[in-house]
């Protein structure tokens, strides 16, 4: 009897974050998704104007989706829920359900599986994938390998490190439309070619030789049209947006942004100022600290010695 050694999922936190030993060993940390990543710089108004016309579709012939919404109208919990069925109901989930059958299929291909039965009308699909990828050279090892990126704590996995012309590439399969997203895939893309392999079982990582860091492959396999083609991408411009993302989340985690106002003290330090200013001995400057010192700030005692050098004249 042959013994299959499965290996274990990809440990992950209650929000779906990779976690990854760090690379001096320790315990493992949340690292963050690839795509979540960066999500920073994205323009989501087309990504939102589309939520909002299929919920309204969804909504038209669901009437009792119309009496819930009025039944739960103060309660975000269900009509989060209301608004999941909706968009389900205008067969919004369909897209990402059969992108994720396709990305499936054409590992398989890629692998030189044999092919699982699936429906012909997606045989079209199928065909046009293996003619435009036909002059990549698929790298089985690196097919769905899940990389990271030490420095920014990122995690993710491109779907193949492919080879054209001698030189190794990112590239990702897209099954929808890539017209919107082309910056975030551009800078997704670019990430993985600045990441490592990571095998979580043992913690270890290794270095891909040869990925080209200014261009990448998407691979544009649109859903049902029987097309598909490949598209050059600059991930040279994707990590420079790469970076600005990363400035964008440090911010957004600053704390101690606001505090409670203290206006009495606010007056005071403004009447120091103006007596600092109208001083006209620096024992003047003296008294103006005694009576503020509760109050004062590194900006007085700037203001306060340069006049006590237009005093003295030192």
């Amino acid at each position: 009897m042959t013994l299959t050694t499965i290996t274990p999922e990809l440990p992950r936190d209650r929000w779906g974050r990779p976690l990854v030993t760090p690379p001096d060993g320790g315990k493992p940390v949340p690292y963050t998704r690839c795509t979540k990543f960066v999500d920073a710089l994205e323009d989501k108004y087309n990504l939102s104007k589309w939520q909002q016309r299929m919920v309204a579709l969804g909504l038209v012939g669901r009437s009792d989706l119309q009496l819930a919404v009025a039944a739960h109208r103060d309660d975000k919990g269900k009509l989060n829920k209301i608004v999941d069925e909706a968009m389900e109901e205008a067969r919004a989930g369909a897209a990402a359900t059969i992108g994720t059958a396709l990305h499936s299929l054409t590992e398989a291909f890629d692998r030189g599986e044999q092919m699982p039965s699936y429906p012909d009308t997606y045989r079209a699909d199928l065909n046009a994938y293996a003619t435009a990828t036909k002059p990549l050279k698929m790298l089985p090892e690196y097919i769905e390998r899940f990389m990271v990126h030490d420095p920014l704590r990122i995690g993710g996995t491109p779907d193949r490190i492919v080879e054209l012309a001698g030189r190794r590439y990112i590239a990702d399969l897209k099954t929808g439309s890539v017209d919107y997203a082309i910056g975030k895939i551009a800078q997704q893309l670019a990430v993985y070619a600045h990441s490592v392999t990571y095998d979580h079982v043992t913690g270890t990582r290794e270095p891909v030789e040869g990925v080209d860091q200014d261009t990448a492959i998407v691979i544009h396999l649109p859903a049902g049209t029987g097309t598909c083609e490949l598209i050059s991408v600059d991930i040279a411009a994707g990590w420079e947006a790469v970076q600005l993302s990363a400035k964008v989340r440090a911010w957004r985690s600053r704390k101690n942004l606001h505090a409670p106002l203290d206006a009495v003290a606010v007056a005071r330090r403004a009447r120091a100022l103006e007596l600092i200013d109208a001083a006209d001995h620096p024992d003047d400057l003296n008294d103006v600290y005694r009576d503020h010192v509760d109050v004062w700030t590194d900006d007085l005692t700037v203001a306060g010695a340069a006049r006590k050098a237009e005093l003295t004249g030192n």
